[in-house]
């Protein structure tokens, strides 16, 4: 009897949904996680859903660049983290122990938040599994914010814990993208994480020395090192990326993104790390899609080759 093929769906780009990584390169899992505590902007624990959705339109591009870049890679979809967005002490070990299948099975994480606070338990199940890595950290925030809450643990403090917990050497990682500027001498908020040791280029020097330095400077500095890189939607301007936990005008554009992106293959990703896409606040779709896009050029920097010439954005 013919049977009619039958697509999954609901996944990103429509891989197949498995736990099965025996012959996966990257995983993509989903993190449905938030701390729910802006006063207005809840929302970010709907983001895994929401870029799946969104992925669809974006996996029309996949055909024309002359390599099976989902199959050559084996990606599956694993799903969403069992969770309870606010609830740290179960939610962040939950994240951990999903992240380390991952990793003790040599896959390349792929995930999606979930606001910034998913990125610690996740850098906690790098460092367990024995990986060196360096963060590069692209946001309109150093998520390195002392007295923002009043509570341990929360989106604003993620780097500050990092550090304390011995879980990467700040030296080593680069923040790019922060919106907070020096003031009549005031170091501001860049400069808490400065003094923790991170190397910060915030969109005042970005502007200066232009997206060809910027990729150059991240070339050298991670050249033969395994990166975690972490991104944040809201590095981008909300004119391009509304949907977002916390908003910041002045961000890069979408071109700028993709040819930062583009200009990083070639070298050595430990896992990839995009986050706070807030449904609720993200008109048409359009960050969805955009996170959508930001991970299948994750994919390709995963994926072996030379870095892509902007001519070809």
């Amino acid at each position: 009897m013919e049977t009619t093929p039958i697509k999954p769906v609901g996944t990103l780009f429509g891989v197949p949904a498995s736990r099965d990584l025996s012959s996966s390169l990257v995983a993509v899992l989903g993190v449905p996680f938030d701390m729910g505590y802006h006063p207005t902007r809840v929302g970010a624990r709907s983001g895994p859903a929401h870029v799946r959705t969104h992925s669809a339109l974006v996996a029309e591009h996949l055909d024309g660049f002359g390599v099976d870049l989902l199959g050559d890679l084996g990606v599956v979809d694993m799903g969403d983290v069992e969770l309870l967005p606010g609830n740290v002490e179960h939610s962040f070990g939950a994240i951990e122990q999903a992240l380390s299948t991952i990793v003790s099975a040599g896959a390349t994480p792929l995930t999606f938040g979930g606001d910034g606070a998913v990125t610690l338990p996740q850098l906690r199940a790098l460092k367990k599994q024995g990986r060196d890595f360096a963060v590069l950290h692209f946001d309109a925030h150093t998520d390195a914010y002392e007295g923002i809450y009043p509570y341990e643990y929360n989106n604003a403090n993620t780097f500050i814990h990092a550090v304390h917990e011995g879980l990467i050497d700040p030296a080593a990682s680069l923040h790019v993208g922060m919106r907070d500027t020096e003031y009549r001498g005031s170091p501001g908020i860049i400069g808490v994480a400065r003094d923790l040791g991170y190397e910060v280029i915030g969109m005042d020097e970005l502007i200066a020395i232009g997206v060809s330095a910027l990729v150059e400077r991240i070339r050298q500095k991670f050249a033969g090192v395994p990166v975690y890189l972490c991104w944040d939607m809201d590095v981008f301007d909300p004119s391009v990326s509304p949907g977002v936990v916390t908003p910041s005008w002045g961000g890069i554009t979408a071109r700028e993104g993709l040819a930062i992106l583009r200009g990083m293959r070639g070298l050595d990703f430990a896992s990839f790390d995009i986050n706070t896409v807030s449904p609720p606040h993200d008109v048409m779709g359009t960050t969805g899609s955009l996170a959508a896009q930001v991970a299948m050029e994750c994919l390709f920097l995963r994926h072996a080759g030379e870095p892509l010439a902007a001519a070809n954005l």
